[in-house]
């Protein structure tokens, strides 16, 4: 098993390698301006001076141009990372703590999703972007607005996947519950719920990504630090190298929460059909 994942991520490394080698080949030949697409050496000496302070790696400055590139040397990734992680997991939690309640009602109840079902529908095409003037209307600049925009982005992936999930329970189960004499209540927590969690997770999956998508949005306009902000001023000083270098980060950050939230699925759903070892 573990040599076949090891297999695995070799062969999906694969297509990058390849891809860089390709891309360092076209810039190194001179066939486009370094300042519209550095070459990857570029963007790698960029990811480093964002990353590493320069007082601690005096070594490193001094091989790569000394005081040429001093104004370059930041460290501010980690800061920035860190900022944007925060938002990301508020904005989430606020989204899916919200989202979770209202999706198991409307999902149990006919009532209830009669009565919100329309309104659900009406916003859920709207995409958070849209609602930027307004939160910077309501809640100023800073993290407030970020925190909103990034709370309605997870919202409708969970609240959406768990009226799903509530909704397709197999009525063989429900009718076998209720002939064994099981409660509303316990008819709801043993085996409504149990049968939405894979959806109630595939949606958490799918609005913590979204969630990640906005973060760099609502930092771009509202917020004064972060991923996004970076990437901002960088793009109003032409710096491509350090654009590059902060999508690059974003990715990374999003394939980390991405494998930790299939990982976490996967555990959650030991006992789930397909997913049994």
């Amino acid at each position: 098993m573990l040599k076949r994942r090891w297999q695995d991520i070799a062969i999906g490394l694969v297509v990058p390698i390849v891809a860089i080698a390709i891309w360092q080949w076209v810039a190194s030949m001179g066939w486009v301006n370094e300042h519209v697409l550095p070459s990857p050496l570029q963007v790698w000496h960029k990811w480093i001076a964002y990353l590493l302070p320069l007082q601690d790696y005096p070594a490193w400055h001094e091989a790569n141009g000394g005081g040429r590139l001093a104004w370059m040397v930041s460290g501010e990734l980690i800061t920035d990372a860190i900022g944007s992680m925060y938002r990301v997991i508020v904005g989430f939690l606020v989204g899916a703590a919200l989202a979770l309640p209202i999706g198991l009602a409307m999902g149990a109840s006919r009532i209830a999703h009669a009565w919100l079902n329309p309104l659900f529908q009406l916003l859920r095409p709207i995409p958070p972007i849209a609602y930027i003037p307004m939160s910077m209307l309501w809640f100023g600049l800073g993290n407030p607005p970020a925190f909103f925009l990034i709370a309605l982005g997870a919202f409708f992936p969970v609240l959406m996947n768990t009226i799903a999930g509530v909704r397709q329970v197999d009525g063989i189960y429900l009718r076998a519950a209720r002939n064994l004499g099981a409660s509303g209540t316990t008819l709801f927590l043993r085996v409504i719920l149990p049968a939405a969690v894979p959806y109630i997770l595939t949606g958490m999956r799918i609005g913590i990504g979204t969630a990640f998508i906005v973060v760099i949005v609502a930092e771009m306009i509202a917020v004064n630090n972060g991923l996004g902000f970076r990437i901002s001023e960088a793009r109003e000083y032409f710096w491509s190298d350090k654009i590059i270098a902060g999508m690059i980060t974003i990715g990374l950050l999003g394939l980390a929460i991405d494998v930790g939230m299939n990982k976490l699925n996967n555990h959650l759903l030991r006992w789930h059909r397909g997913l049994e070892h």
